[in-house]
């Protein structure tokens, strides 16, 4: 693909996973606007391939070296110039190239927060998918983003839908918003006993009603700590305090999330579920541009409902509220065993009911200490602690 001096360059990190690709799909219908730059993925060589020779990227990176010696060989037998990186390093070198205007951060987990962390100290246009980043990296990657300059973006539907109900000067925010709502389909198991949770296969855990996700974030859908973790989120990105934000069952996915202002007006965004929507707001913002998301139609919408979460069921949630309060840290450490947690599950080696003892034992087990969420290192650190702890658990149950 030619450059152009009137389009903007792309970094797409996680470029094979749900997020990059209706990324690219996006970027595909506004080729006048969008060029991509680089792409990134984290195992998936035949899937990057098929990208990097339709988009043509100047890079195309890959954590791991022998991933990313199999790549260079099929590109060089095609005769592509694309060049081919790998390690974290090399994804952080590019969120932070000077060519790059803007970076969509859609690696799963704490394996995307220095990419993240670089990008925001650059100055990038930063469209946050990976919510990690966030609920790891808390006060620094804030930091990060007001130094830097960058302009940050949310495209979680949920913290999405409150930005785009928000005024463009931040600084009027507090003066206007009294908490914030946000919404959750529910997952599969909505209407599930709590009691037959130990039989949940992944399967059926990645079966998600409403949305197309990968199987870890289909997962965290259906404990809810997806939504955990967006509660965490919120609170660094909108300036919220705990207690300002709730979360109510909405299991239509129409309305994505609700501002409730100081006068008692409810501001809310809808549309059909569909992440080409905040996608594309995130990448044309403060325009609007077609996202390729069908329209939605209020005289065939189902009548919308409500309810409150039911703990018994989603016992993860307010594991949300409870690292928040703890001392500062305490969200790595969540993040961190639910990874671990999660990928357990996964590979069928823990119980779906598991995988809330392993977080709440964790967070209850791991201490962080003041100099933990000072600097990356101390960060990681205090993650892969977290993890030790949380493998040592898996470990027990799998015995």
């Amino acid at each position: 693909m030619t450059h152009s001096e009137n389009r903007q360059r792309i970094c797409v990190l996680g470029s094979t996973g749900s997020i990059g690709v209706n990324t690219l799909d996006v970027i595909a219908r506004h080729s006048e606007r969008f060029e991509v730059f680089a792409l990134s993925a984290m195992s998936r060589v035949d899937a990057l391939f098929a990208q990097c020779m339709q988009w043509r990227p100047r890079y195309a990176l890959m954590p791991d070296a022998q991933a990313a010696g199999r790549l260079r060989v099929l590109l060089r037998e095609q005769g592509l110039r694309t060049e081919v990186l790998d390690g974290a390093a090399a994804l952080a070198e590019i969120a932070a190239h000077p060519e790059v205007d803007v970076v969509m951060a859609a690696i799963v987990g704490a394996a995307g927060l220095e990419a993240c962390l670089a990008a925001a100290r650059a100055g990038k246009r930063l469209l946050l998918a990976n919510k990690e980043a966030l609920v790891v990296g808390g006060a620094l990657f804030m930091q990060a983003v007001e130094q830097g300059g960058a302009t940050l973006l949310p495209i979680d539907s949920e913290h999405s839908a409150i930005f785009q109900c928000l005024p463009e000067d931040r600084k009027t925010w507090h003066q206007r918003i009294d908490h914030i709502v946000l919404t959750a389909s529910g997952g599969p198991f909505l209407q599930r006993d709590p009691a037959t949770l130990h039989q949940v296969t992944p399967d059926q855990a990645c079966a998600h009603p409403n949305w197309v996700m990968g199987r870890k974030i289909s997962v965290d859908s259906a404990t809810m700590m997806n939504k955990a973790l967006e509660v965490i989120e919120a609170h660094w990105l909108f300036g919220l305090e705990p207690e300002q934000i709730k979360v109510v069952i909405h299991p239509q996915s129409i309305i994505h999330s609700m501002v409730v202002c100081r006068d008692n007006s409810v501001l809310a965004q809808m549309g059909t579920p569909d992440m080409r929507v905040p996608i594309a707001f995130g990448l044309s913002f403060p325009e609007r541009v077609t996202s390729g998301a069908s329209r939605l139609d209020l005289l065939n919408t189902p009548s919308l409902s409500f309810e409150e979460p039911n703990l018994a069921l989603f016992p993860g949630l307010a594991l949300a509220w409870a690292a928040l309060a703890a001392p500062q840290g305490s969200t790595t450490v969540l993040n961190a065993a639910n990874e671990v947690a999660v990928a357990a599950f996964l590979a069928r080696e823990i119980r779906f009911d598991q995988i809330h003892h392993i977080n709440e034992q964790t967070m209850h087990a791991i201490n962080p200490q003041a100099g933990d969420t000072q600097s990356v290192a101390g960060l990681l650190e205090l993650d892969g602690r977290a993890r030790a702890h949380a493998q040592d658990l898996a470990r027990g149950w799998r015995a």
